[in-house]
């Protein structure tokens, strides 16, 4: 069988290896001319593609998040640096021998049901190379572009913005903090961006407030006795918890649990308890 994978990412990647183990036959198109999807940083923003500051490190540690038959090597950091993770994609392409099943700069324009689909379960794969298009029939289609690529800036939600006097962008166009060199600025939302950009801008800008509509718990990427905080809580028993107590209970003792570093209603961060699902944490040592 053959089939089409869609982007050269994380997923992309592994989708590609995973179709060889199989004997499967993968043709990868990745629009941009390298590995790697979101983890690749460029100075640049890339149409369509997903984009990093500088200062992107990992939120899950290399243990909890290498690929299970390719470890990390020892030398590498708990919590990687974007390059370094870069590096590690990089690896992991060669030492498979991925890339040879790669089209790099080769956008996929449309993906549709062949005509006697019903009875071969066969694609239409129509790809773009230099402004020229081909078609290719596949057995099956794996569509791994991520969904970091669109920024979603609803300024409908704003209103009045269309008289605001000082600069408003999306994260995704965010480099480096001397934007906001000795300005007063507003992070709004404190995902995991927000807060990454909110701390670097407090290091330069005369004064930074975040917002969130939720609350959010925050913790430090090293937790408990030192261990990276998602070996804590992705344990057996933490799965346990979360899935078979009674769901006010599994968010109480969560809640405690979070709450040892610091008091989250202190700082305005805790989340409500009404909330049918608790907010995300947002790991980081700042």
């Amino acid at each position: 069988m053959r089939v089409a994978v869609v982007g050269a990412g994380v997923s992309g990647l592994t989708a590609t290896k995973c179709c060889l183990d199989e004997g499967l036959e993968p043709t990868c198109f990745e629009q941009s001319q390298d590995i790697g999807g979101l983890w690749r940083y460029t100075e640049h923003i890339e149409a369509s593609r997903p984009s990093l500051y500088p200062s992107v490190i990992s939120n899950t540690s290399k243990e909890m998040s290498a690929f299970s038959d390719f470890p990390y090597p020892e030398d590498f950091p708990v919590f990687l640096p974007n390059a370094r993770l870069l590096d590690y994609l990089r690896r992991y392409a060669e030492r498979f021998g991925l890339q040879k099943h790669i089209k790099f700069g080769t956008t996929v324009v449309s993906i549709r049901k062949c005509p006697d689909f019903a009875t071969t379960g066969q694609w239409d794969v129509v790809t773009k190379v230099d402004g020229k298009k081909t078609s290719h029939v596949f057995d099956a289609v794996m569509v791994c572009s991520g969904n970091f690529s669109e920024p979603s800036l609803p300024l409908h939600c704003f209103p009045g913005i269309e008289k605001f006097q000082g600069q408003y962008f999306h994260s995704r166009q965010y480099k480096h903090p001397d934007t906001f060199q000795g300005k007063r600025v507003l992070v709004v939302g404190m995902g995991n961006s927000g807060a990454d950009i909110a701390v670097e801008a407090s290091r330069v800008a005369a004064k930074v407030t975040i917002c969130t509509s939720q609350g959010a718990w925050v913790l430090s990427r090293v937790f408990d006795h030192g261990y990276p905080w998602d070996m804590v809580f992705n344990t057996r028993l933490m799965s346990l918890i979360r899935n078979s107590l009674p769901g006010p209970l599994s968010w109480g003792l969560i809640n405690y649990k979070v709450n040892q570093r610091f008091k989250h209603e202190n700082y305005g961060l805790q989340p409500e308890k009404s909330s049918p699902q608790p907010p995300g944490a947002r790991a980081c040592d700042q």
